[in-house]
């Protein structure tokens, strides 16, 4: 990978993208740290792929378990069932 500097690569950006379309990667360094790096659509996705593989299994997995899991039941008693009537209709009638 080649490395140069922000204000280089301000100067010479065509000639920095014939370098990525021919399949190198540039670095560019702003203060001696590398900010950015131009590369290949391409070689991004690919480095991007295993990644959106392991989260796609990882949500997999996810489902699986919650799928063996049965449901908890959500009971709401009578007398919390009246307070949220009540504070509904307080919301409503303060408008």
């Amino acid at each position: 990978m080649s490395t140069i500097s922000a204000s280089v690569a301000r100067q010479t950006l065509p000639a920095q993208l014939d370098r990525v379309e021919a399949g190198e990667e540039v670095a560019i360094t702003r203060h001696g740290r590398v900010i950015a790096v131009l590369v290949q659509p391409d070689a991004l996705q690919a480095r991007r792929a295993p990644e959106a593989w392991s989260q796609a299994d990882r949500i997999a997995d996810l489902m699986e378990g919650a799928r063996t899991r049965p449901l908890q039941s959500a009971e709401l008693s009578p007398a919390r069932a009246e307070e949220l009537v009540h504070a509904i209709r307080d919301a409503r009638s303060a408008r």
